[in-house]
């Protein structure tokens, strides 16, 4: 008897599956936009919320390749932001230097540039940034005079530079001196005194990387380092706690940006399959009609409608994926732009598609569900 009922709700569940797939086939071009609908909200939460993300955790990860221990910021930074301001004297430097556990102090000062992308550069003394953590240099070699720049390889393949070309920066042209790997605090690094005379702040840093005798020793340099006269105002953080910033629940800004930007995808997906599912129960009416009379139930029609949404939004999340892990690639490969697409935010996008697009069907399949198979019959 349960094996019998077993095979007569697997025929049903054929046979309803079957009609479903007939009736998105049987409207191939609005079944399409539907997909491509949902695919377009998967894709604007992928690679949006990837570009942040990736920002975030590229800054994360250059800052823990500079090497240094402990960092020095001017009073009232935050993380990344902090170091926009040069107002810290590079004289402190060779204060921190002669402290017991200190080994290396480097300054550096920070300028945007958002002359064709936004690019951060950095001012650097190249012997004590070079003592943190050597750089790799994969072409060329160091700064030979003022004009020199230093690039990274990310930078050299977005930007198809080479050894010796001019790169023009805050009306000022420099020429690459080295090409060196990518990690280390930035994609592009001046002389520190070049960088002061562009910024206007001679003989002032945006912030000191500090690099301790031994790891045993860092919070004997923090300490060494508060107790300077004058220090109490600056932030002096390990390394470890200041990159322990680098998340989305520190930023403020940034979680509400992702939330406005998931807030516009659910409503493109919403809309969309309102419209489709809305317009569908309406062509369908007769279709309806001949179903109730046949005796389905009012949850068999709502069911129909939820599983065809359902459908359209497993084809709309494969589209989205396939999409947005191709421009991101293609991003990466072609600019400077991180995207860092996660597997834990294909599965948020999957899920948000989903939910935004049964809920966009739940009002056309409860209409649906309330027609009378009557008047349906009678329908034109």
């Amino acid at each position: 008897m349960l094996r019998k009922a077993h095979s007569s709700y697997l025929k049903a569940s054929f046979m309803m599956n079957k009609m479903i797939v007939s009736n998105l086939a049987h409207r191939p071009l609005r079944s399409a936009i539907s997909v491509v609908a949902i695919a377009l909200e998967v894709t604007l939460i992928l690679l949006i919320v990837g570009f942040a993300l990736g920002m975030l955790h590229d800054s994360r990860s250059r800052q823990a390749g500079i090497g240094a221990d402990v960092i020095v910021l001017p009073p009232g930074s935050s993380n990344i932001v902090g170091l926009s301001d040069a107002a810290i004297p590079v004289k402190m430097a060779d204060i921190f230097s002669k402290l017991p556990h200190v080994a290396v102090v480097s300054p550096v000062i920070l300028k945007v540039s958002a002359a064709g992308t936004l690019q951060t550069i950095w001012g650097i003394d190249l012997k004590s940034f070079d003592a943190l953590r050597p750089f790799n240099y994969l072409k060329g070699g160091p700064f030979q005079g003022p004009d020199d720049i230093l690039v990274d390889d990310i930078y050299t393949n977005g930007k198809h530079v080479k050894i010796g070309d001019p790169v023009e920066l805050f009306n000022h042209t420099f020429h690459v001196a080295g090409i060196v790997a990518h990690g280390k605090g930035a994609r592009l690094f001046v002389p520190l005194a070049t960088m002061q005379e562009l910024n206007g702040s001679p003989g002032r840093a945006s912030g000191l990387y500090v690099k301790a005798d031994s790891p045993a020793s860092i919070d004997a340099v923090l300490d060494e380092i508060k107790n300077v006269p004058g220090m109490s105002t600056y932030v002096v953080q390990s390394m470890t706690t200041y990159l322990s910033t680098f998340t989305p629940d520190k930023y403020p800004m940034l979680s509400t940006f992702i939330n406005i930007v998931i807030g516009i995808s659910v409503t493109i997906g919403f809309i969309v399959i309102f419209q489709s599912m809305y317009t569908a129960v309406m062509e369908r009416t007769r279709e309806i009609g001949i179903l109730k009379s046949l005796g389905a139930s009012k949850l068999y029609v709502v069911n129909v409608i939820l599983r065809e949404t359902t459908l359209l939004a497993i084809g709309g999340i494969i589209v989205g994926i396939g999409v947005s892990l191709i421009a991101g690639a293609g991003i990466r490969q072609r600019t400077t732009m991180p995207v860092d697409i996660t597997s834990s935010w294909l599965l948020r996008a999957a899920g948000i598609a989903i939910v935004g697009a049964l809920a966009g069907a739940i009002y056309p399949a409860f209409k649906a569900a309330q027609k009378d198979p009557i008047n349906a019959l009678a329908y034109e």
